[in-house]
Order: C-alpha cells, then structure tokens, then sequence
C-alpha cells in the first residue's frame, strides 16, 4: 500500500492502496494526528443507514469520549470529500456507497470520525454478530495501516521534503509572476502615454525621446508626411529596427539632397523619398497598421508646444493609406 495524498498544513492524510489489499484501508484518513474512518463509510460497511448509526452512538455517548470518536470540522469535511474523490471516481462511488452514504454527503451537520478504539466500541453499540465480524475486520485494516506507517515512516519524511521543495519552487514563481504583472503594468503604461501626449516649450529631449520610441515600435515599415524633413529627421529614423523599411511623403522644397539620402541608405537602409502636396498635416504611420498624428514636423519636436494623438481606428488608417495611392 502507497501514499496516496499527504496535505500541506499536516492536518489531513490519505493513504490509497494501489494494490487492492482491502478496500476497507481505503477508507481509513488521518486527521488531527489520528487514523479515523467517517460515519458514513462505516455506515455503509455495516450496512445500516448513517443516521441509524450515529443515533446508537448518541444513545450511548458516554462509550465515545473525544479521543474514540469527534466531529469534523467544516473544512476538515470540504477537504475529506475532495480527498475521498480523488480515491474513487463517481462511478465508483454509485456502484460502491450505498445511497444513504451519499446523501450524507451533504448532511446539516458535519460528519463523525471515529478513530480504531471507538470503531471497536461501535461493534457493541450496534450490538449484532455482524457488527461484530464487521470490526475485527476493520481493526485489522487499522492495524495493516499502523505497521505500513511505521514500516514506511523514512519515505515519508522523504515525501515531506519533496512537498517542501514544491511549496517553495511555487513561491518563487509567484514572485517571478509578480515581477512580470509589474513589468506589463509599466508597459502598458507607457503605451497609454504613447496614445496621447502634449509638449510644451523648451520639451525637446522629452519630444525627440517620444518619436524615437514611436519609430522603434515598427517591425516592417515606416510612413512618414512631413513636409518639412531635414538630416534632424533622418536621425530620429536613424532609430528604428534594422530589417524595417521607411517611405517619406514630402514637399519638393526640402532643404535635403540625394547624397543625404545615399549616405543614409549606406547605413541604414531602405528609405525612400515620394514628393505630394496632398497633405498638411504631420503622421506617421507603423506597420500599416497604427498611426499618429502629429502637430508639428517631428525635427522641430519640442521646439514649440505641440501634441501627438494615436489613431486606432482602422478605417481611418486605411483611409490615409489609400489617400497616398491616389
């Protein structure tokens, strides 16, 4: 016979045998300490109702004091059924507990655990030679469960090692977990800053770090509308990811020659340069996907106040894709 449970507070223990020796050893918990079996398992092994059973026990309370039989608690009862359920399955439970035993599944009152010696006095409570024949048979599972603890007492303690080390490698993961909600909480922060954000006079290195992490979040391709474009320009794109690729939109007055584009393209390629006076306002748009207008050309960022605002909406993003096909 194996362990089959062994709880964290120390309260509960099951023990299961694997090998079928007896299914009266199924039976049998540990709780406070003490090898017990509940009423209702013992109803249904002496066949009578569990209601007929503990009215014999109450006619005769003064044969069970505290240390032969004692009611569970309301969290020892929720952790003795969950345990019990892990014992046998609820087919097994219809074809093996009589319907008496399962009602009292879900009694008023908490169950009776009675340990080895109030088992036995039940035998003369009952006072019927079945009941008789029925006990010894169960102090011989007690008995069975007494010398398979002592036998195994070291895999135990091995047992409580391994649970311990569980617990504590559980405990660091939720520290872990709660490192990484911090570090999304923050994320997810600067994403809401990212959505809307206004600059004021003198904000230059606050606004030039803002398009430089806007530019950062491109996977594929950049688009930027600015009719007002210098080599200020290309640095804040000098920024993005190496394999992402980045079109321009600007006026044909741009103050930058094919040998600044060159030299960029050298180092960080690819731009390209489209000439439309379509467009009045500033954007960017990320990945054909998101876009942010911004109130004024991203080289003169911080120099004047100024805002910049995401635009989410799709059909909006798709409509200032289309209107630069035009």
């Amino acid at each position: 016979m194996k362990p089959l449970i062994n709880t964290s507070n120390g309260n509960i223990i099951v023990y299961n045998n694997s090998d079928s020796i007896k299914e009266l050893e199924d039976r049998i918990f540990c709780i406070r300490g003490a090898n017990v079996m509940i009423d209702r398992d013992l109803a249904d092994i002496y066949g009578v109702k569990t209601k007929v059973l503990n009215q014999a026990v109450k006619r005769n309370i003064k044969r069970f004091p505290p240390h032969y039989m004692f009611q569970l608690t309301k969290e020892e009862q929720e952790r003795y059924e969950f345990l019990r359920s892990q014992i046998v399955t609820i087919n097994d439970l219809r074809s093996q507990i009589t319907t008496s035993s399962l009602r009292g599944k879900h009694t008023k009152y908490p169950p009776c655990a009675f340990t080895e010696q109030g088992v036995s006095m039940l035998a003369s409570v009952l006072n019927s030679d079945t009941a008789v024949e029925t006990s010894i048979k169960i102090i011989d599972a007690f008995v069975a469960m007494r010398h398979f603890v002592q036998n195994n007492a070291k895999i135990f303690v091995e047992i409580d090692s391994i649970k311990q080390h569980i617990i504590e490698h559980d405990v660091h993961l939720l520290e872990n977990d709660r490192k990484i909600d911090h570090v999304l909480t923050l994320l997810e922060k600067n994403e809401q800053e990212d959505k809307q954000k206004l600059f004021f006079d003198g904000q230059i290195y606050d606004a030039f770090s803002l398009m430089v992490s806007i530019v950062q979040k491109a996977n594929k391709d950049i688009i930027l509308i600015d009719n007002y474009i210098n080599n200020e320009t290309l640095d804040i794109l000098s920024k993005k990811k190496g394999n992402v690729d980045i079109q321009i939109f600007t006026s044909k007055h741009i103050k930058l020659t094919k040998t600044d584009i060159d030299k960029f393209n050298s180092q960080y390629p690819n731009l390209t340069l489209h000439f439309s006076d379509k467009f009045h306002d500033r954007f960017i748009i990320i990945d054909h996907a998101t876009a942010y207008h911004i109130g004024a050309s991203i080289k003169d960022a911080g120099k004047k106040c100024f805002g910049v605002n995401m635009i989410s909406d799709k059909w909006m993003v798709a409509a200032l894709l289309n209107r630069l096909c035009d």
